[in-house]
């Protein structure tokens, strides 16, 4: 038995990058910043981030270019994957990349001057449909470029 499974609590990098390909298929990226803290033998505060490049399709990604913004902090559900393309100088280059299949804003306040509320505390979508690519989806250069 084998498991690829990703939970992430971190703060976006950017706002999301929404691109709509053939039947109005959405897909969104944005790099995620998480971090940790400790204190070390001469008592100062290290913090060390990771940054992750987070790929959300379909109703999801929609989702994400209304409700993630820069600073937001996200809850995140998925898989790692790992690809490859080659560069506009002919070199093999490698990419990884959390597909999320659920996508939690953990924001406690309002984004952008809108009104607040209490349910608009956390919102969660889940992929109701496949979060996967479509079938005949062929990343472009610039899908394939860290954000």
């Amino acid at each position: 038995m084998s498991l690829n499974k990703v939970i992430l609590v971190g703060n976006a990098g950017k706002d999301p990058v929404v691109r709509y390909f053939d039947k109005g298929v959405a897909k969104a990226t944005f790099p995620l910043a998480t971090s940790e803290s400790y204190i070390n033998q001469q008592g100062e505060t290290i913090t060390s981030t990771e940054w992750h490049n987070i790929v959300l399709w379909r109703a999801l990604a929609e989702v994400a270019e209304k409700t993630v913004k820069k600073g937001s902090q996200v809850y995140i559900v998925g898989k790692i994957k790992t690809r490859s393309y080659v560069d506009k100088d002919g070199n093999n280059k490698y990419i990884t990349e959390i597909l999320a299949d659920t996508l939690m804003v953990l924001d406690k306040k309002p984004v952008s001057g809108q009104p607040f509320s209490q349910a608009d505390q956390v919102r969660e979508v889940s992929g109701q449909e496949s979060n996967e690519p479509p079938a005949a989806y062929q990343p472009l250069p610039e899908d394939d470029l860290p954000f």
